[in-house]
């Protein structure tokens, strides 16, 4: 990397990054590597997999402003390495190999056009991507592609923050990162129902079944709601990305994250994937569309009927009482809904885990153990147990419960000499 970069007129990335990069002992020529073949995005080793979103929005932002473009793989490197400064995880020497090449090449090659320093020339790239893409295209676009300019204005904030300190940011750069902070949430990415769509209701949405669904999940009365604590890695002196707040629990899925700790992601999906399925079996059912009541005669009885065909038989054949206990004060519905989507939390982040049931049975048996636990004044008809509910950060179900079941089966396997448990979870 150019030593000019740490010139008083800003010529290039600050001195301290630049030294930092062309210092790292990970850093390894590989004339392997060949740039044109690798599509940098998609590559992404999973041990590294949060810079994934930084270089999305590079290759994207390419053809507009290409020194932009590279700042944002500058990031997307120096976080890597703060992720794994050993590159120790599969493919994470090679691809950060590539990357820095990459970058070398163009740190010469690509000039501003905006700014004479890189800071000023990402903010007012920000500031007119903006005017273009966020205040004239809120009322004409689709909320998929709000969604995208949200998500690529959003890295671009972060990618400046990671340049200059927040005090040096231009007021108005400031007020424009919080609207998008505040308007996001309104466009979230999602698979088939727009639940956050801003505007006019996508015809989806407007569906009875789906509206009951919906309407169901969204009932958290009674239970226990928790303070969650942002676990947000960023600069305490930006009030539009810093500290501890509360975090709203806006339906009975987010209730069970922040109870267990599973990804926002996973969350999200099945979300829509219960939704879907109560409003698929709602179709189906003859009578009054609001046949949304437990019990077995109803849409969600149903449901968990074909959920838990398995955990029952399970339960069965290993003599165990089955842990989907209800009381005669319980809101039925409610406590269905909360099995269910346990289940299908823990199904979805079960990565190769999901093709052994009877691990998944026993998982959600403790599981559902711990949740009656909670909501039921810490008393468990069939343990006994008492239970906190104690709150998890992201990926705490992930990290303490798939990962050590996934590393026992792996090495199992490879020791049997069976390869295919070598790729990663």
């Amino acid at each position: 990397m150019a030593s000019s970069s740490g010139t008083k007129d800003g010529q290039g990335p600050p001195r301290s990054l630049s030294r930092k990069m062309t210092r790292m002992p990970t850093m390894v020529a590989d004339a392997s590597v060949d740039d044109n073949s690798l599509v940098d995005s998609e590559l992404v080793p999973s041990s590294i997999a949060p810079i994934a979103p930084i270089l999305r929005v590079a290759n994207e932002i390419e053809e507009e402003n290409p020194r932009v473009a590279y700042l944002c793989r500058f990031h997307a490197l120096e976080k890597a390495h703060k992720m794994d400064p050993t590159s120790s995880g599969r493919g994470v020497r090679q691809f950060k190999t590539y990357l820095l090449h990459r970058l070398e090449r163009e740190e010469e090659e690509i000039e501003r056009k905006l700014a004479k320093s890189d800071p000023r020339e990402i903010q007012r790239f920000y500031r007119n991507f903006y005017e273009k893409n966020i205040k004239e295209g809120q009322h004409t676009k689709k909320p998929e592609e709000m969604a995208k300019i949200y998500q690529i204005a959003t890295v671009l904030y972060n990618v400046l923050r990671a340049m200059e300190p927040f005090t040096k940011i231009d007021d108005e750069i400031q007020m424009i990162a919080k609207e998008v902070q505040m308007k996001r949430e309104q466009y979230k990415h999602y698979n088939i129902i727009p639940l956050h769509a801003a505007g006019v209701k996508p015809a989806i949405v407007e569906f009875p079944e789906i509206k009951d669904a919906i309407h169901a999940l969204r009932n958290v009365n009674n239970l226990p709601l928790p303070r969650i604590q942002s676990t947000l890695d960023v600069p305490h002196d930006d009030p539009l990305m810093g500290d501890d707040e509360d975090k709203s629990v806006n339906d009975i899925l987010d209730w069970l994250s922040s109870l267990f700790g599973f990804q926002k992601g996973n969350v999200a999906n099945q979300r829509e994937h219960l939704i879907l399925l109560l409003a698929n079996i709602n179709l189906g059912n003859s009578g009054p569309l609001l046949q949304m009541y437990g019990g077995g005669g109803g849409t969600v009885g149903q449901l968990m009927d074909k959920i838990f065909k398995n955990y029952r038989t399970w339960c069965h054949y290993l003599h165990r009482r089955s842990n989907l206990i209800f009381t005669g004060s319980d809101d039925r519905q409610q406590l269905e809904l909360l099995y269910i989507g346990l289940y299908l939390l823990i199904w979805g982040e079960a990565s190769n885990i999901r093709f052994m049931p009877e691990c998944i049975c026993y998982i959600f048996h403790q599981m559902a153990n711990n949740l009656y636990g909670v909501l039921f004044s810490n008393a468990h008809p069939v343990s006994g147990g008492t239970y906190e509910a104690a709150q998890y950060g992201e990926e705490s179900f992930l990290k303490t419960v798939i990962t050590p079941i996934y590393e026992v089966l792996r090495k199992t396997m490879r020791h049997t000499g069976y390869r295919a448990w070598d790729e990663e979870p």
